[in-house]
């Protein structure tokens, strides 16, 4: 069950964005049943709107001309969350602004929903006043302060990355004591720009790592901010070899415009093969996208067990994978441990293990929250991170 669910909600983002730039994926779904997908999404979001507007309308102790402005103000940013999948046809300025705000406001209603959900439960069960949610002044002034603090809270906490340092020992035999630095879900694009992704490579660089692994999702949705940005030259700085597997984005983005652009970053991209160096090997497997990409046992045929033994893999799952084939290590991210309070709830159950460090067997697991983000710039009980592991 908790692979179809995520299926279902990668699979109506993905419907969305074939749709509206007319992408026919070769290994998804036919454009009709994408269409179906994406009328649930739409339906779903304009639900959404409805109810917080609604809302909004009652609480708000203002004129009716005031209230049309905020409502309006409020279906302008509903209209953005669509319209940034029209982005290649508008300025980049533009695309940018519209990706901002739109992906912003749909975390924000979210939280207006369960705001009001949790409001209108407590009036059913008289514990509310029903004059809380009629033109009532104080109760607009603390819900937009609450929300004010939440959301730029959760904005500063997305900026101040995380250091998780995690210490993993082997029996193996390595030519010395192994720094890496581990990251997933970079997200580059209309929000993750460049400067952003030239500091988070400094930090990496700061590390002196003998390796940096990246788990995939490393371009949001979109190479056209990336190509007139020059985000690749950033990445062209890491100094130390970078490795790194696919995501389901790069897939979303259109696979061979995604690898194109990956070209220019000089990361070796393992797909469905192997990469050994100093008595480490790196299996890098292709994402669950690609339908046909290969079993880890399959990977695993004809790598040196003596060596130490390190999967890349964008989404964990199966886990029981790696611990059965021998791998030491598998990297993986893709969660974002649910980016925002409360799912990360939904992450932890869909998941065997939505985050952090795990074991199975002899195998060690590492699940990223990632370092960048997908959408609005939050994370409200989440972390952005990367990983720096010591392997001796």
């Amino acid at each position: 069950m908790r692979y179809i669910i995520d299926d279902v909600a990668h699979l109506c983002y993905s419907s969305i964005y074939c749709i509206f730039v007319v992408q026919t994926p070769k290994q998804v779904l036919s454009v009709r049943i994408m269409a179906k997908f994406f009328i649930v999404a739409l339906t779903v979001m304009l639900v959404m709107q409805g109810y917080v507007s609604w809302h909004v309308w009652r609480v708000l102790p203002f004129s009716v001309p005031v209230k049309v402005i905020v409502i309006m103000l409020m279906l302008l940013a509903l209209l953005c969350m669509v319209m940034q999948f029209k982005s290649d046809s508008l300025p980049l300025g533009m695309a940018t602004t519209i990706y901002e705000i739109g992906n912003s406001w749909l975390i924000i209603a979210f939280y207006l929903l369960m705001t009001f959900l949790l409001l209108d439960i407590g009036r059913i069960v008289h514990l509310v006043p029903a004059s809380w949610l009629h033109d009532n002044a104080i109760t607009s002034g603390v819900l937009a302060g609450v929300m004010l603090v939440t959301f730029i809270g959760g904005n500063i906490h997305y900026h101040n990355k995380q250091r998780q340092e995690i210490h993993l020992t082997t029996a193996k035999q390595l030519d010395h004591p192994l720094k890496i630095v581990m990251i997933s879900d970079v997200h580059a694009g209309f929000h993750n720009r460049r400067g952003e992704v030239g500091r988070w490579v400094n930090m990496i660089n700061a590390e002196n790592a003998d390796l940096i692994l990246i788990a995939g999702d490393m371009i949001d949705g979109n190479v056209r901010p990336l190509k007139a940005q020059g985000t690749a030259e950033e990445l062209k700085r890491l100094n130390a070899p970078t490795i790194a597997c696919l995501g389901n984005h790069e897939y979303i983005t259109g696979i061979d415009k995604a690898l194109d652009l990956l070209g220019q970053t000089g990361i070796h991209i393992l797909r469905d093969d192997t990469l050994s160096m100093g008595g480490v090997t790196i299996v890098g497997r292709d994402d669950r996208s690609n339908f046909t990409r290969k079993s880890v046992k399959q990977l695993m045929q004809g790598v040196n067990r003596d060596n130490y033994i390190i999967l890349l893999d964008h989404q964990p799952y199966n886990l029981e994978e790696s611990e059965q084939n021998g791998v030491d290590l598998q990297l993986s991210g893709h969660t974002h441990r649910g980016q925002v309070w409360p799912l990360n709830w939904v992450t932890r159950a869909l998941y065997e293990c939505d985050y952090g460090q795990y074991r199975r067997g002899k195998t060690d697991y590492y699940v990223s929250s990632g370092i960048g983000i997908w959408g609005g710039k939050f994370r409200i009980g989440t972390d952005s991170e990367y990983a720096v592991i010591y392997v001796e």
